[in-house]
């Protein structure tokens, strides 16, 4: 099989020196290591490509080890593959040949262009030039989709051995909201799946955290959870999924995709916010409400 990523790492995780809190990160869509033959693939301009990136996320949130939890980041572009989908959600015409029967062809998501191989960026911009073979879908999805995923459940597995319950906090970054009416768009978006994902006391406590700090706060709307939070997060049996929106106007350029003044202030309250989360009494919070047995079923 081959693979873009065969002589550098498509993704890793940042491990602290000792785990000290039941909370893993999680940065799935800050990866901007792109591999030289699929930019070769792409009719799109180096700054166009990069549309779809959470830029800079994985920074935000880095100080996540220091406190005792991991942060597990993409290296690989969202654009060239997007691990908060399920992971067959792929659109025939996007392919030379016949897709699988276990593709999910007709997922909004795939509808939308944004399936677990995009066709598009933001701004509706087509990635390639050409249709693609499935073996590319199968390789990127085989050979990266499938370890990450298991690279973060065992995260959450390790959590909740040590803790008896895990918390992962989804992180992403959105292009800027427009105000509707008389409301003001919101500069964080917190997705819990309509609060069927996490301890409603978590989400509280991290809306007053924001809120606190000057941001305006929202809750699963537009952004309720992709598949990651979707996935993992079933708060009965103590483990907790929480997906962080922040708006990329607060900390970089959304045009030049550049690192602005705002960005050391941004990082600064990611920071507290982190080290807030590791001083919770979380198993208090967050204690499963059913027998563990069950989850593993």
């Amino acid at each position: 099989m081959f693979s873009d990523f065969r002589d550098r790492p498509a993704f890793e995780t940042i491990r602290p020196r000792r785990l000290a809190t039941p909370l893993v990160f999680n940065s799935a869509h800050s990866g901007r290591d792109y591999p030289e033959r699929f930019l070769a693939m792409t009719r799109l301009d180096a700054l166009s490509i990069r549309q779809s990136e959470d830029a800079f996320v994985d920074a935000l949130f880095a100080r996540a080890p220091h406190v005792g939890a991991p942060l597990l980041r993409a290296h690989f572009p969202r654009a060239y593959l997007d691990v908060n989908r399920e992971p067959w959600e792929l659109d025939p015409a996007m392919f030379a040949d016949a897709l699988p029967e276990r593709a999910n062809v007709g997922s909004p998501r795939v509808a939308a262009g944004l399936g677990t191989i995009a066709k598009l960026v933001a701004e509706n911009k087509p990635i390639y030039r050409e249709p693609l073979l499935f073996e590319d879908a199968r390789t990127r999805i085989e050979g990266i989709y499938q370890p990450y995923h298991t690279t973060l459940q065992r995260l959450l597995s390790e959590a909740s051995a040590s803790f008896g319950i895990a918390v992962l906090i989804d992180c992403h970054s959105m292009p800027r909201l427009h105000r509707q009416g008389d409301r003001l768009a919101p500069d964080v978006v917190l997705g819990d799946r309509y609060g069927t994902t996490c301890a409603p006391a978590l989400v509280d406590f991290v809306e007053t955290a924001f809120t606190a700090a000057g941001l305006r706060v929202a809750r699963n709307r537009p952004y309720a959870g992709g598949f990651i939070t979707r996935t993992y997060g079933r708060p009965g049996h103590g483990l907790h999924a929480l997906q962080i929106e922040i708006s990329r106007h607060l900390y970089m350029n959304e045009v030049t995709l550049e690192p602005h003044q705002g960005f050391p202030a941004t990082r600064v309250l990611m920071e507290r916010l982190i080290l807030a989360l590791a001083g919770m009494d979380l198993q208090a919070i967050c204690r499963p409400t059913e027998p563990m047995k069950a989850a593993a079923e």
